[in-house]
């Protein structure tokens, strides 16, 4: 169970990593170019703090596990995940219903799938 954690956090982290490092450096019409879609529903500074918040919880969910200080941590930053994740479900199915954008779908499914991650993360390190 452990190395199936381990392996859903640095999941987690990497994906996140890479995610946190584009939308906190990414002019908006970049983001829009590379497939950030998300990027258009919200005003910039709401995207560069979702940023900050993803590289955060990399942080939360190696660190703490790995040198044993505040291990609960861990699954607190897998939470924070599932926040964003919920948010971002539903950011993206507004975009499909609304926008008439059936590309959208593709972003729900990899976001429920992000967060079945997320979830087993949290569920497994609380």
């Amino acid at each position: 169970m452990n190395a199936a954690l381990w392996a859903g956090q640095i999941v987690l982290a990497l994906l996140f990593a890479l995610s946190g490092s584009l939308k906190s450096t990414m002019s908006r019409e970049r983001l829009l170019e590379t497939g950030q879609t998300g990027a258009a529903a919200y005003p910039l500074p709401v995207v560069r703090f979702t940023a900050i918040c993803e590289l955060i919880a990399v942080v939360g969910l190696v660190l703490p596990q790995l040198t044993g200080v505040a291990p609960s941590l861990t699954g607190w930053a897998a939470v924070g995940l599932v926040v964003v994740m919920i948010g971002a479900m539903a950011m993206h199915a507004r975009l499909a219903i609304v926008g008439h954008k059936a590309a959208e779908w593709r972003n729900v499914t990899v976001n429920a799938l992000i967060l079945a991650v997320a979830v087993f993360v949290a569920g497994g390190r609380l």
